[in-house]
C-alpha cells in the first residue's frame, strides 16, 4: 500500500485481491467487500477486476488444488483434450465442481503463454509442461496422496529448447544447473499450493537472514 501514493490506492487491487485469494483459495464476497474497504473502491469496481482475470477464483476450489488446463491452439493441437478427459475422469465431469473428496478441481483456461512445451497446466504458482495423459495423471495422484509434484517440463527437457538438444549456443549447455530457474525455485520453495495462514515469513527476509548466519 505504501508503494503507491495517495488517492491511487486503487491500483493495488489486483495484487491485494491475489493476497486474499492466497488465504481460501477464492474470493468470496465478504473477501471482496474488504478488498473495496481496504482501497475505498465501490465493491463493483473491485468485482470487476476480479470476474475479468481467470486468476481469480469466484466459486471455492479443492482443498489441495486447482488445475488449469490451457485448451489455446498449441496446447489443442498437442493433446489438450486428452488431458480435459482425465480432469473429467478423476476430478468433476464438469469445470468449476469439487471432486467428490473436495480436494480438487479444475478449468480449461485461454493461452497460459507456454506453447512450446504444450500441452501443459498449471497448478498453483506452477506450470506443469511437456504433459501426456500418462504424466498428467501421476501429478494429480500425487498431489492426492499429499507430495507435491516437481514442476516443468515432464519429458526430460531442461526447459523450452528442442527436445533433441540445442542447435545453437551450445556454450550454455555447460554449467547449469539440473534444473531450470523457475523448477528450482519451486523445489526450493517446496509447496507452491500452500494457502497462506499469517504466520509466514517472507521469502525475501529468510534468504536475507540465511545469507546473514552463513556470513558470520
Amino acid at each position: 500500500m505504501k508503494k503507491y501514493p495517495a488517492g491511487r490506492q486503487a491500483s493495488a487491487v489486483i495484487p491485494i485481491l491475489w493476497r486474499a485469494q492466497e488465504q481460501e483459495g477464492w474470493l468470496s464476497k465478504p473477501a471482496i467487500e474488504s478488498v473495496g474497504e481496504l482501497l475505498e473502491m465501490p465493491f463493483i469496481r473491485v468485482l470487476e477486476v476480479a470476474s475479468f482475470y481467470f486468476m481469480f477464483q469466484l466459486a471455492p476450489i479443492g482443498s489441495i488444488a486447482h488445475v488449469q488446463v490451457c485448451g489455446t491452439l498449441s496446447c489443442m493441437i498437442c493433446g489438450a483434450e486428452d488431458l480435459i478427459s482425465v480432469c473429467k475422469e478423476v476430478i468433476s465431469e464438469k469445470p468449476h465442481e469439487l471432486s467428490n473428496d473436495g480436494k480438487l478441481s479444475w478449468e480449461e483456461v485461454e493461452c497460459l503463454g507456454a506453447c512450446t512445451n504444450a500441452p501443459m497446466v498449471q497448478i498453483g504458482k506452477d506450470f506443469y509442461e511437456d504433459l501426456t495423459e500418462t504424466s498428467f495423471r501421476d501429478i494429480l495422484d500425487k498431489f492426492l496422496k499429499g507430495e507435491v509434484p516437481k514442476p516443468g517440463p515432464q519429458n526430460g527437457r531442461y526447459a523450452s529448447e528442442p527436445l533433441s538438444g540445442l542447435t545453437t549456443l551450445n556454450k550454455f549447455n555447460s554449467g547449469k544447473y539440473e534444473t531450470n530457474t523457475s523448477v528450482s525455485r519451486a523445489l526450493e520453495y517446496g509447496d507452491t499450493v500452500k494457502r497462506i495462514h499469517g504466520n509466514e515469513v517472507p521469502i525475501l527476509l529468510t534468504k536475507k537472514k540465511s545469507a546473514k548466519t552463513s556470513s558470520t
